[in-house]
């Protein structure tokens, strides 16, 4: 059955009841948080444990350990029909998949759309209703108080990709007020929020050069989040695809004018250095969550020892 993403969002009239999740549409950055929605839902509610698998055609029945739920993430749907999801129905278990839309992927998205033990959430642009919707919650949360003018000269402001709202109302909450004004709106909304992801972009410049531009862009803890957000997404896709024409095909469709410098980045990349990367992304995590004061600085190291494993 469809269900919206604001829904997943915000948790309302969303349970996790059903044996499929696909996940779909063209905000990779909504996607994604989806995704962790429902794996730290999962995590919550139960004791569980997230399997990667490239298609539901890997897939193996292991048999529940200690009562452990197990979540496997495909990373592609390929082969994925009304067999192979009956063929999996009784197993141990649950099944998420992420893909952008694609001509290939209308068909599966149209199959578990019409299954009753599935969700399909298109992912789009959020509109000024759904961010409405967004910052609602938000207020509710942290016991804001905010003029109706105020309210919706937010609304909006914020932006249509989830991880610049997100990043806007965590700057907001930052500033431990609270009551939301238009002079500390005005503070927020001047911080140049956009292009963090292009610092990536900038991977194979001198250190010196690197270093200017992080610190031009990264200001707060905020901003890192969702600077790693994006530098992880883009190491991710390295990591997992297999072939040059496979990374080609993920490379999202909005980022042509870096899709070169996408390519180039990955020829440079073999099984052990993908191993170290996926050994920094780990490391790097671990740390942010220990020492959020220290973001900032960890943000940089991580760009450059990204940069290192690349040029080695």
């Amino acid at each position: 059955m469809k269900i919206t993403s604001i829904s997943v969002l915000l948790k309302k009239n969303f349970k996790l009841d059903k044996k499929f999740y696909y996940i779909s549409g063209n905000e990779i950055t909504l996607m994604e948080k989806i995704k962790k929605i429902i794996f730290e839902s999962f995590k919550e509610n139960e004791k569980s444990r997230v399997i990667n698998i490239n298609t539901i055609g890997d897939f193996v029945d292991e048999g529940a350990l200690f009562e452990e739920k197990k979540i496997f993430f495909c990373k592609s749907s390929k082969g994925v029909n009304s067999e192979s999801l009956d063929s999996v129905r009784n197993s141990d278990g649950f099944f998420v998949f992420l893909e952008e839309n694609s001509p290939k992927t209308k068909g599966v998205k149209n199959l578990f759309a019409k299954e009753r033990d599935s969700y399909s959430i298109d992912c789009y642009e959020l509109d000024r209703d759904s961010r409405a919707k967004v910052l609602n919650e938000y207020i509710k949360i942290n016991n804001f108080n905010i003029d109706k003018d105020v309210y919706w000269l937010l609304v909006d402001k914020l932006q249509g990709r989830y991880i610049f709202l997100e990043n806007i109302l965590q700057k907001i909450k930052d500033m431990n007020i609270s009551d939301i004004t238009i002079e500390n709106i005005k503070k927020v909304l001047t911080t140049n929020d956009s292009n963090k992801e292009k610092i990536f972009f900038n991977l194979l410049k001198k250190n010196k050069e690197i270093i200017g531009i992080y610190r031009d862009k990264i200001i707060t803890n905020a901003d890192v989040s969702e600077f790693y957000y994006y530098s992880k997404f883009f190491c991710q896709l390295i990591i997992d695809c297999n072939t040059e024409e496979e990374y080609n095909k993920k490379i999202p469709i909005y980022l042509f004018k870096e899709k070169k410098f996408l390519v180039d980045l990955y020829r440079k990349y073999n099984s052990k250095k993908k191993k170290l990367l996926l050994e920094l992304l780990s490391t790097t995590e671990k740390l942010l969550r220990k020492n959020s004061d220290l973001s900032l600085l960890m943000g940089l190291r991580f760009l450059l020892k990204v940069k290192r494993i690349t040029i080695s």
